[in-house]
């Protein structure tokens, strides 16, 4: 099986990208320790409070089985007052 890599881009509502940042700092920790995590990197842009996500997952079974974990699961419930847009790609390599 190949590895997907995905990219979530995360826009926090205006004062609250320091919640939004602690949120994802949360996620990072646990997520890191999942098997089939290969990497999970967390960015922020020179321009704005825009967050990057760039997580490698082992196979479509290990992203699937990262979704559906409990911490995954907290952190979309906590997030979802903290931001204006949140975009999400799941990519192949070619």
């Amino acid at each position: 099986m190949e590895t997907i890599s995905v990219m979530a881009i995360l826009k926090p509502r205006e004062q609250l990208a320091d919640r939004l940042l602690a949120e994802l700092q949360k996620v990072q920790e646990a997520s890191k320790q999942e098997a089939g995590c290969l990497a999970y990197v967390l960015h922020q842009s020179i321009e704005d409070d825009t967050f990057v996500l760039h997580e490698k997952w082992q196979d479509m079974d290990a992203l699937e089985s990262h979704i559906a974990s409990d911490h995954y699961q907290e952190y979309r419930n906590n997030i979802a007052d903290l931001v204006s847009a949140r975009e999400v790609f799941k990519l192949k390599t070619l």
